[in-house]
């Protein structure tokens, strides 16, 4: 028997999985393997390194300074991205709130990270390495477009996960999982709309014809992907822990408290599902 995580991304609305982590983590809930995407898995490592209430200190410590994010950032040539990517990837995990990348790489089952192939226009499974202290993986699958720059592993050019495979439940199964969790950061009752910087995003990207089309689809495929999770949750292939609500937390939420608040939220809804969650594992 396989158990599966999966976290979807959101920047900081992913503070909800956070939250449904350090409840697995309390009630002794270790997943075989972990996917996720964007912030859903640069928040995951922590769930990983047995880390509770970590990502919880870093939002509420750092969400409102402008190293970790804001516009200045974007316009540093150095940087080129809305989130201050060495403070945040490698100032803060390395000095300022430290990951247990010990206790990372004694883990035994596998990590990884979706990161979007900007060529071809698919997905790509990226093993979370367990001992890099530049991140440069979950900074690739973090990479929201405009926001952030292209980066490049192993010749690829990467941008977003959560552009190909908003939500990879299909990738636990795939790996064998028998036993999946899937945490998202959006209500049930959610359906994305076209991206209104679509035109943008059609310029910037011209180069790369099979992302932007990924791009002009994204909304129909990921409400169609989430119909079939649905589908599959309903014939007890896994189970499904969604928010309520977002609280009104944005994906560059600066304000604590909100965030806080939504990490409990998750936090609850782990340990109010805790034996539904011991059953599924039990199987």
């Amino acid at each position: 028997m396989k158990t599966g995580l999966v976290l979807e991304g959101g920047a900081l609305r992913a503070i909800f999985s956070s939250g449904v982590c350090d409840g697995l983590l309390e009630g002794k809930i270790m997943a075989d393997y972990v996917v996720g995407v964007s912030a859903g898995i640069a928040y995951g490592v922590s769930y990983v390194s047995r880390q509770p209430r970590r990502n919880l200190e870093v939002v509420t410590r750092f969400a409102p300074d402008r190293r970790y994010m804001g516009w200045r950032n974007l316009t540093d040539k150095n940087n080129r991205s809305y989130f201050g990517l060495e403070f945040g990837f490698s100032t803060i995990p390395n000095e300022l709130v430290p990951f247990d990348y010990d206790a990372f790489a004694a883990f035994p089952g596998e990590v990884e990270a979706v990161v979007t192939d900007l060529d071809t226009g698919k997905a790509d499974y990226l093993p979370v390495p367990r001992r890099d202290p530049q991140a440069t993986v979950l900074r690739a699958s973090c990479a929201m477009p405009l926001l952030f720059p292209v980066f490049r592993i192993g010749g690829r050019p990467y941008l977003d996960g959560g552009i190909a495979d908003a939500i990879p439940w299909q990738r636990a199964l795939d790996k064998g999982c028998d036993r999946v969790i899937v945490v998202l950061t959006r209500p049930r009752s959610y359906r994305r709309k076209p991206d209104h910087m679509l035109e943008l995003i059609r310029r910037r990207y011209r180069k790369y014809p099979a992302f932007v089309e990924l791009m002009e689809h994204r909304a129909e495929v990921y409400n169609r992907d989430r119909e079939k999770l649905f589908q599959a949750e309903r014939e007890g292939k896994l189970l499904v822990i969604a928010p309520v609500s977002t609280l009104g937390v944005a994906r560059t939420e600066r304000d604590t408290e909100k965030l806080r608040l939504l990490w409990a939220e998750g936090y609850q809804s782990a340990v109010d599902r805790m034996e539904e969650i011991r059953a599924l594992l039990r199987g």
